[in-house]
C-alpha cells in the first residue's frame, strides 16, 4: 500500500510540474473538476447526461487548458524538453489526447449508420432521445479510454502503474480543487505564472 501511495503522489506531482505551468490552464482545470464532480453525482441517476457534461464540459475546458494555453517550449523550471515530457507521460499526452478526441467527435456518427446502434438502442424519435443516445455512446468511449490505457500500462510498464494511473484520473478532480483552487484569484490579479511547486514533491 505504501508503494502504491508513492507510486500515486509521484505521478500526480510529475503531471502538476510538467503540464501546470499557466494560470489560465489551472484556473480551467478547477472548472473542469467542479464539472466532473457534478458528472460524478449525474452519474447515479442520468449516466447519459453525466457523460455530456464530463465530455462537453469537463473535458474541453480541460484539454482547452493544455493545448491552448500550457507553454509548450523548453522547461527552464525542470530542465527538460516538451518532446521528453511528451515521451514519458504516463497517461494521454497531447498526441493520443488528439486521437481520444477525434475518437469522441466522431462517435455519434454512428447513430447516422445505424439509429438503433446494431440493435443496442431504441432508435430515437426526438431531439432528447437523440442527445440521451450520444450521452450513452460517449460514456462507453470514456470508459473505454480510461481501461485501454489502464491495460496498456499494465502491458507497457507492469500492473501497479496502470492501476495507479485509473487511481488517479478518477480522483483527479478532488485533487485539482484543492491544488487550483486559488488560481482564478491570481490570475484576476494578473499575477505571472510561478514555477509548479505548490504541491510537494513526493518523498
Amino acid at each position: 500500500m505504501t508503494s502504491f501511495r508513492q507510486a500515486l503522489s509521484t505521478q500526480r506531482w510529475d503531471d502538476h510540474r510538467y503540464y501546470h505551468h499557466s494560470l489560465v490552464n489551472q484556473s480551467l482545470h478547477l472548472a473542469s473538476a467542479a464539472s466532473f464532480l457534478c458528472s460524478y453525482v449525474l452519474l447515479l441517476t442520468n449516466p447519459a447526461m453525466a457523460a455530456l457534461v464530463a465530455w462537453l464540459v469537463a473535458m474541453t475546458t480541460r484539454q482547452a487548458g493544455h493545448f491552448f494555453f500550457e507553454p509548450k517550449g523548453y522547461d527552464e523550471v525542470n530542465h527538460v524538453t516538451h518532446e521528453y515530457k511528451e515521451q514519458v507521460k504516463v497517461g494521454y499526452n497531447l498526441r493520443r489526447k488528439l486521437v481520444l478526441l477525434a475518437i469522441w467527435i466522431a462517435s455519434p456518427l454512428l447513430l447516422m449508420l445505424d439509429p438503433s446502434l446494431f440493435g443496442l438502442l431504441e432508435p430515437h424519435t426526438s431531439t432528447a432521445e437523440l442527445l440521451d443516445h450520444v450521452g450513452w455512446i460517449w460514456l462507453a468511449v470514456g470508459i473505454g479510454g480510461l481501461l485501454f490505457r489502464t491495460l496498456h500500462l499494465f502491458y507497457l510498464e507492469d500492473v501497479q502503474t496502470g492501476l495507479v494511473w485509473f487511481t488517479k484520473i478518477l480522483t483527479d478532480p478532488f485533487h485539482d480543487i484543492k491544488l487550483y483552487h486559488k488560481a482564478p484569484l491570481h490570475l484576476i490579479r494578473g499575477e505571472r505564472p510561478e514555477p509548479p511547486t505548490a504541491a510537494a514533491a513526493p518523498r
